[in-house]
């Protein structure tokens, strides 16, 4: 029987040399792959009060949109800087080389709200974290964190786990 891991290619030295890229393009074109990530996202939440869904661009729009229809409560995106219209909030996090901002909407959350945040990948941690604090920001209360790939040598999940949150990954992969 298929897992989700094995819906996911990898592309090597894709963008850079060296590097192992774990392309989910192949998960989402199969609709069991692409039901099977979003019924094993789902799972740890039956039951819980979730109100809305926070997906990290780019990847984490598709998984959220799917996960928030499944769950009837809204989905709002955290996206690159400059890439919403109206007033946003802003949070700069390192990347490898330099930094990046993320940006959400100021309305986008009410305080206490219940929010569940996924996207496809945990690397790092940094996208993630920046987002978190978005929420926290905005007075949002994180039920947990899902990702569909854990890449446990670059410490993301020990940096979320610091942070307080619970994280949910449904595979993982050596490498970067």
């Amino acid at each position: 029987m298929k897992t989700v891991k094995d819906y996911i290619r990898t592309i090597v030295d894709f963008p850079h040399e060296g590097i192992m890229f774990r392309d989910v393009t192949t998960l989402f074109a199969d609709p069991r792959g692409f039901r099977m990530a979003i019924d094993q996202m789902l799972h740890p939440y039956a039951g819980m009060r979730i109100d809305k869904v926070v997906g990290l661009e780019a990847r984490g729009f598709i998984l959220g949109g799917a996960i928030a229809h499944q769950l009837t409560v809204g989905f709002v995106p955290i996206r690159k800087k400059g890439k919403l219209p109206g007033a946003v909030i802003s949070e700069a996090y390192t990347l490898e080389y330099g930094e990046a901002v993320m940006e959400m909407h100021d309305d986008a959350i009410k305080a206490g709200e219940r929010i569940l945040v996924v996207d496809d990948l945990l690397a790092t941690g940094g996208t993630a974290a920046a987002g978190i604090k978005l929420i926290e920001r905005l007075g949002g209360e994180i039920v947990s964190t899902s990702f569909i790939i854990d890449l446990p040598e670059l410490g993301g999940r020990k940096v979320l786990e610091d942070m307080g949150m619970d994280v949910h990954v449904l595979c993982e992969f050596e490498g970067a």
